[in-house]
This record gives C-alpha cells, structure tokens and sequence, in this order.
C-alpha cells in the first residue's frame, strides 16, 4: 500500500509544476504587453508678438532731493521747537527759537552809541562850518581850520561804524529765530530744548529731508553708457523705481549721468527723479530701477518661465496639435523675471511649456492645468530670471 503511494507523488508533482509554470508565462505575457506613455500635466503660455521696451535694469537706492542741517549762527538757550519729530515743514516755517535778551541788550547799546556819535557830528559839522567862514576871512589860519574839518569827518566815520554795529545786532536778533529753509521732513531731534547751543556748532539742531521730488541712484556697466547716451540724445529717458510689496512703479526720468566711470566696478552712476508726491519713495530705501531707452515693435515674447537651460543652451517645450512636445532651442534677446523677448527658435501665437517641464521629454503627452495665456498674462510670482 505504502509502495503505491510513493509511487504516485511524483506525477501529482509535475501536474503542479505546469500548472504554475503556465501561470508564470501568462503573467509574463501580461508584463510584456506595451504600456502606453503616461500624460504629463502642465501649464501653458502662448508666444506672443508685440511692442516691448528696451531696458536697462538695476537696483538703485533711493536719495532726498536736498538735505539741510540746520544750525544755529548765535550762542544762547534754545528756549522753543515748534515741530514734532519727522513732521513735514514748509519753507519759512518757525522751528526753532533762542534767548534773544543779551542780543536785544547789545542792540540797545550800539543804538545809544550811534545816537551819541550823531550828535556829535552834528556839533562838529557845525564848529567846521564856522571855522571855514573864519578862515575865509583871514581870522583863523590854515591849520586851525583843518582840524576843525578833519574832527566832522571823524564822527562821520564814527557814525557810519555805528550804524553798522546796529545793523549786526539786528542780524544777530534774526538768527535767535529758526526758519525751516526747505520744505521737507525733519529727522531726529538733536537738541533739545533748554540746553546750550554754540553759533555754527558741529552738531545740527535737526536734519530736513526733502522728499518731493526725489532721487533714485543707480549704476549701470559701463559697455551700457553709449547704449544710453544715444538714446538720451533723442528725448527725455524714462526710469521706473518698482517699490518691494508695492506693484504700482513709480515712474521718473533720468536727470544725471556721471562725468566718469568707476574704475573699481566699472560702472557709472546714473539718477532718476521723481515728482514723489505721494512719498512712496523712502530715502536710503532701496529700489528695482528699470530705465527705458525705447519701444521695440513686433517683438517675440514669451514667459520667462517657458525657459530652460540644457548642455546646448537654452530651449523651450512647444506643444504641437496632438498635445505632445517638441524641444526647441531657442536664441534670446533680452528679458526679465516676467518676460523674455526670443530673436529665434519660436514663432508668434505656439504655445509653450510654463510649469511641469521636469517630466517632459520629446514627444510626452500632456494634458493643461490652466488655458493658454499670453505672457502678459503670467503671474510675476510664478517666473523665474531668463539669465539674459
């Protein structure tokens, strides 16, 4: 019994080996089967063809159109400030006052003075008036005469000395008030009121600003300078401050270039001005400066974004009819973190690749996650810098 059995196990497990080696070439028949490509998702931007400006871009740092340090010309107490710490001041405006009793005192005694040399003179006048008619008659001699003149023209002189000593007393009573000489707005408050201050002293009573208008300060490489130059020789340039967290620019013109280049960076410095009159711009803030040399018409744009950089250089992702990929070198000419103005490589109105080109390759099929833009259209936050 035991022999029969023995000698059936051994067809019993081949049965078993077939079965499952039929199941393991059913499988790999499955495995073989050809998958087909997986659909990239992605974001896309049409290429545009438009007016674009010709820029020059760099960070400028923004400066008040004049700066006063406002001091005393008279020592004495500083006895009244008619303003609050970064209050804005018109022109003429009382800021400051100063004890003007010892110099009211000095005046008074310079006006005694005078009217003590003008009666005087009128006496001399007076003696040399007789003595000349004296003279005239052969009384008095030549010499006696003489003095007599020589005494008026004394007290004239003496006069006229003391008319100027009044005359800067009076000067020295307008120096102990304090006009503001600017409109503009003030700074930290020095001095205080109370102490002591001394006539053209080092330390300033207080910094005015003014902020309307404004300079924005920048530097550009200087194989920029004849690019510019000849652009400014056809009109007024105009320069836009773009404020961090603000997305309205402001907008000026270039009021300065450098008489040199700095041979250290080798830079030049260039400022915009600006009317500022909502005061937007901040002295020693700093700022993005775009300055516009002019308008190129028909330019290929696209989203910076589309850009990438390969071992053969730059190429973009264009999407062909049948929502697959081609790769696409491309030539750029110029651009920014929003836009990139392309001399080559695509065309006006295809559409290219903005977001998900990690996971494409030549020919992937994609699918979009947003409807064709313009690059107009792109949102800044999402681009990136061309490099250009």
């Amino acid at each position: 019994m035991k022999s029969n059995q023995n000698a059936a196990l051994p067809g019993g497990f081949a049965i078993i080996a077939l079965v499952v080696l039929a199941n393991f070439v059913g499988c790999a028949k499955e495995q073989a089967k050809p998958q087909g490509k997986p659909v990239v998702p992605v974001s896309v931007a049409s290429v545009e063809q438009r007016t674009m400006p010709i820029e020059v871009t760099a960070i400028g740092t923004v400066e008040p159109f004049s700066t006063v340090q406002v001091k005393t010309q008279v020592t004495g107490e500083l006895t009244g400030v008619y303003f609050k710490e970064g209050d804005f001041v018109k022109k003429g405006q009382l800021i400051f006052t100063l004890d003007k009793r010892s110099i009211e005192a000095d005046l008074k005694k310079a006006e005694g003075q005078l009217a003590r040399d003008l009666a005087s003179l009128a006496n001399a006048k007076a003696q040399a008036t007789r003595y000349q008619a004296l003279f005239n008659q052969g009384i008095i001699s030549k010499e006696q005469n003489d003095m007599q003149q020589t005494n008026a023209d004394t007290f004239a002189a003496a006069v006229e000395a003391d008319r100027a000593a009044v005359e800067s007393e009076k000067v020295q009573l307008t120096y102990t008030l304090i006009y503001a000489p600017i409109d503009g707005r003030t700074g930290n408050l020095i001095v205080h009121q109370g102490n002591m201050v001394k006539a053209n002293d080092t330390a300033a009573l207080v910094v005015i600003n003014k902020i309307e208008p404004v300079y924005v300060t920048f530097s550009v490489p200087e194989n920029r300078l004849a690019e510019i130059k000849r652009y400014e020789g056809k009109g007024t340039l105009s320069v836009q401050a773009n404020i961090a967290g603000d997305p309205k620019p402001s907008i000026g013109k270039l009021s300065f270039i450098d008489n040199e280049v700095d041979t250290a960076t080798g830079t030049i410095k260039l400022k915009g001005e600006f009317a500022n009159t909502d005061r937007r711009l901040w002295p020693g803030s700093f700022t993005d400066v775009s300055l516009t040399l002019a308008k190129e018409p028909n330019a290929i744009v696209m989203p910076t974004a589309a850009i990438q950089n390969g071992q053969q250089g730059q190429y973009v992702f264009v999407v062909k009819n049948d929502k697959t990929v081609e790769m696409r070198n491309i030539v750029v000419d110029r651009g920014n973190d929003k836009d990139t103005v392309v001399k080559s490589g695509v065309q006006a109105g295809e559409t290219v690749v903005t977001d998900g080109q990690v996971r494409l390759v030549p020919g992937s099929k994609v699918n979009f996650n947003n409807k064709a833009t313009s690059a107009s259209e792109q949102p800044a936050a999402a681009t990136q810098g061309s490099g250009s």
